[in-house]
């Protein structure tokens, strides 16, 4: 398959394995031990497993860990499981919950590798004397001019660069994405041919550590505030209908906002310290100047008004964009070349050039 571009032979370099319990991070270990690699796996329980069991669509507890230690086994590996519980809790969910309780809709799959698995699971690997960190991420780490650069999959339906753009150089001179060139299907045939038992194990779907896809409820359970009632208002502060918590809305929505108007309503803004929900047409929303914050570069050095190809929501395509670094404390900011419909703060855009990833931030208020 290839080396990992490790200065020594496979069988004098540790690769420490982010193990999940699921496919993807199976399949991983399963080629670097096949290289040769000393492969270790490390699994994280990062929430109450308890809860988690046999939950379908969770990760990293319960059934999960077990289906780790499976795969870890059948392959004749060390595996350990290290209890992140309180850091993930700190950094992931009261984070989660914080920015629901400022108006944002937040993505915590980003924060999870940016403060956990890419910062502290990282350093564990470090400790271990390991040479890389794979991870099953669907991603490509490409050398180039001026070292490692991050580029989308070769499978453009699972390419998750989007969720890895605060990765930092350093974090990618010492990471390795062994799937990066294959689509899930050639995954699960290599699952299936190296005899794991997680070979058709369903993905993992909705916010892992959220039971039944809920995520409202922890919200109010956290932030008692971003579930009080308040006003649904309309561009002019004319209140339309009352709500049950802004936590229940993100910009854009058009949906469940149970008011009756002679055109569709979008929600355009979330005032948090006024408790109301700002609604109106959706021409409304037609945003073309973005403040990006915690920017994290990884391309050449960014100049003043360079064109860039935008990507505002995992799930959309990118659009053309010019982007100007911020200065010492300054958001960073973005101009579209044409108006983004539903701009919600708290998202990520990332930026690329053609494939490769060149960085980007979080949008703000």
């Amino acid at each position: 398959m290839h080396s990992l571009g490790l200065a020594k032979p496979a069988r004098d370099c540790r690769v420490v394995v982010a193990m999940s319990g699921g496919v993807d991070s199976a399949v991983t270990a399963a080629l670097l031990v096949e290289e040769g690699f000393d492969v270790v796996g490390i699994t994280l329980q990062l929430y109450d497993h308890g809860a988690a069991r046999g939950r379908k669509g969770a990760c990293c507890a319960g059934q999960d860990i077990h289906d780790a230690a499976r795969v870890a086994e059948r392959l004749g590996i060390p595996h350990y499981v290290l209890d992140y519980e309180s850091r993930f809790r700190k950094e992931v969910i009261e984070d989660f919950a914080e920015a629901y309780r400022r108006g944002e809709t937040p993505i915590p799959c980003i924060r999870c590798n940016q403060r956990v698995k890419f910062r502290d699971l990282l350093g564990t690997a470090r400790d271990l004397g390991a040479s890389a960190l794979a991870t099953g991420h669907y991603v490509r780490r490409l050398i180039g001019p001026d070292g490692p650069e991050l580029h989308r999959a070769r499978d453009a339906a699972r390419d998750q660069s989007y969720f890895l753009f605060a990765t930092t150089r350093a974090e990618l001179d010492f990471l390795r994405f062994p799937l990066g060139e294959l689509a899930k299907g050639e995954t699960r045939a290599l699952a299936r041919r190296f005899g794991l038992a997680v070979a058709d194990k369903p993905d993992s779907q909705d916010i892992c550590f959220v039971p039944q896809g809920s995520y409202v409820r922890l919200v109010e359970q956290l932030r008692p505030e971003a579930g009080r009632p308040g006003d649904i208002v309309d561009m002019a502060g004319r209140v339309l209908g009352h709500h049950r918590g802004i936590a229940h809305f993100t910009v854009g929505q058009r949906k469940g906002l149970g008011i009756a108007a002679a055109e569709p309503l979008h929600v355009l803004r979330l005032d948090p310290e006024e408790r109301r929900v700002v609604v109106g047409p959706r021409a409304a929303l037609a945003e073309t100047r973005l403040s990006l914050g915690e920017v994290n570069w990884l391309g050449p050095s960014a100049t003043p008004g360079m064109a860039v190809a935008a990507k505002l929501r995992s799930t959309q395509l990118p659009v053309g964009a010019r982007f100007f670094p911020g200065g010492t404390n300054a958001d960073a900011v973005l101009v579209l070349d044409a108006p983004a419909g539903a701009v919600a703060p708290g998202q990520a855009a990332v930026l690329y050039d053609g494939e490769r990833v060149l960085g980007g931030g979080w949008i703000r208020r």
